[in-house]
Formats: C-alpha cells, sequence, structure tokens
C-alpha cells in the first residue's frame, strides 16, 4: 500500500479538485493525477467520473473516504505520541466512555490523576457503547468503559460496575415519600422514558411486562443527565443510571430503589493487542476507587 496514493485521493477529497490537492499537496497537478490513476488502477475501481476538467466522486469514493480517515486518525495519534515523547514529555491515554460516565464521573477525577501524572495527556472520547465497542476491537484505544452486551472480539472484558438504575423523583411529588418503587408506580408519572436506542430501555420493557405494567411515556431521552434535568424542573418521574443520580444530586430530586433491581452493567474493555500503559493502570485505578465512593452514596 503506498500511502502517497491514499494522500492524493484524501487531498481531492477534501479540496474538490484536482488542483486544489496539488496545492495542499506541495505538488504539481499533473503528479497528482498520476498518483490517482495508479491508486485507482491498484484497487480496480474508478474512484471519479472525470468531465470537462472536473473530477465528481463515486460511491465508492465516499467509502473508501471514512476508512481513510479513520487511518489518519491513528496516524495522528501516532505522529503525536512521538512527538511528545522527542519533547521528553509524558505518553498519552486514549478512552472512550459511554456519556453516563463521561460527562462527569471521568473529567472530575483528572484533576487527581494529573497530580501525579503531569505530563500525560490524557484524549477522552465520549461515545454510546456500540461505537465504544467498535474502537476497542479495532485497538484504536486503550480502555473503554461501555454498557454490555458486546458483539465483537479483539478485546478484553471485565465488570466495571452492575449498580443497578435509580427512580429519579421530584420531591413535591405524590411518590417522593416512597422508601422503594415498583413498575404500577410508574402510572404515576408522567414518565420520563429513553429512546429504543438505549438497552436499559428494552431491560425496563421486560420489567413492566413481567409485572402486567403498560405505562406510557410523557417524553423520551437518549440520555440520564437529561432526563434527571427534566426530574429535577418537576416535568416527571424517571429510571435513571446510578452514576448520574449521584454526580447530579439535588435537593429537588428524591432517589428512590426500584425493584426489580434493573443493573447497569457497565464493562472494562481493554484491546488485546494494544501496548501496556502504566498511565492507564493509573487512572482505572482512580477510577474504581471514586466508582467505590459514589456507589455508598446510594439509597438501599
Amino acid at each position: 500500500m503506498n500511502l502517497l496514493h491514499y494522500a492524493a485521493f484524501r487531498a481531492i477529497m477534501l479540496t474538490g479538485t484536482v488542483s486544489g490537492a496539488a496545492e495542499l499537496l506541495g505538488r504539481s497537478q499533473p503528479a497528482v493525477s498520476r498518483l490517482l490513476d495508479k491508486l485507482e488502477y491498484e484497487l480496480g475501481v474508478s474512484l471519479f467520473e472525470r468531465r470537462r476538467g472536473q473530477v465528481t466522486p463515486t460511491p465508492i469514493a465516499h467509502l473508501l473516504l471514512d476508512e481513510i480517515e479513520r487511518a489518519y486518525v491513528s496516524l495522528e495519534a501516532l505522529s503525536s505520541f512521538a512527538s511528545r515523547l522527542a519533547s521528553g514529555e509524558g505518553g498519552e491515554i486514549s478512552l472512550a466512555v459511554m456519556p453516563a460516565l463521561g460527562i462527569n464521573f471521568v473529567p472530575r477525577l483528572l484533576a487527581e490523576f494529573r497530580k501525579d501524572w503531569p505530563k500525560t495527556k490524557v484524549v477522552l472520547n465520549v461515545r454510546m457503547s456500540v461505537k465504544i465497542e467498535e474502537w476497542a476491537a479495532a485497538q484504536q484505544i486503550d480502555f473503554g468503559l461501555a454498557e454490555t452486551p458486546f458483539r465483537r472480539s479483539g478485546f478484553r472484558t471485565e465488570i466495571f460496575s452492575d449498580a443497578p438504575y435509580i427512580a429519579a423523583v421530584p420531591c413535591d411529588h405524590s411518590l417522593a415519600d416512597r422508601s422503594r418503587l415498583v413498575p404500577a408506580d410508574l402510572r404515576e408519572g408522567p414518565f420520563i422514558s429513553w429512546t429504543s436506542f438505549v438497552s436499559a430501555r428494552h431491560l425496563l420493557d421486560q420489567a413492566l411486562q413481567s409485572s402486567s405494567v403498560t405505562v406510557d411515556a410523557a417524553y423520551e431521552t437518549t440520555f440520564s443527565v437529561s432526563a434527571y434535568e427534566m426530574v429535577k424542573q418537576g416535568i416527571g418521574v424517571a429510571i435513571i443510571d446510578p452514576y448520574t443520580a449521584v454526580e447530579q444530586l439535588d435537593n429537588r430530586v428524591k432517589l428512590i430503589p426500584f425493584s426489580p433491581k434493573i443493573p447497569f452493567n457497565v464493562a472494562l474493555l481493554r484491546p488485546e493487542s494494544r501496548a501496556a500503559n502504566p498511565a492507564a493502570d493509573a487512572l482505572l485505578e482512580l477510577m474504581a476507587k471514586r466508582r467505590d465512593r459514589l456507589l455508598a452514596q446510594l439509597p438501599l
């Protein structure tokens, strides 16, 4: 694989013209055209339609660009890492974390981490669990925290947390004086549910069906932090993950255990062929300590 051929193709896609690509690469226009011709010959496909000096990308070209952009992300990370080593600075940690842990939980412990690792760069990607699984399988991160289950291979997993989801109720709601909520209580709503894209939505639906309870959600959202904010504004009742529940503590919201318990199964994903990273291990140790402190604050 000749990376220069792919660089010429990427430059044409980014600028929209061969002349623009030539200027970007610091080469002549004929030289860029030859690189593109060689790439098309090697791949055996047409990447552009040529008409009157104009080039129009084919559908195959757009698919190829997506893959090349992913490769460039890895190459840029490698270049950055090499530069940091050359300048005598520390290494880098690349992690991907689901929103429930990436919005507050991880950022709030990075100050503590920096005390012992001041020269280590941390790249925090907040993504949905499906994307985190994809990156771990592609060996693109040092570790990830994502909600199970998983379908891919190429990484090791271990349970990071399985604390149950918890009910969040406005303090002036009729349910606020309960010590525990059950599916039938959610009828008193208005109920704030997850969208169908969230795996916990299906677990909650199963719990409701097992109890022969039907609840019409007045609102749906993708993130627990959004649901918590709605509860805080007095809009309704929600079932949210335990980390968001503790991180967002507000005296306008009452946290109440929910039965049956719906575990918030978060796994640690470690790519199999990723080199050992002492800084990543140190960060994980801090995460485990903070996890234990937070979960101890949940009502039983």
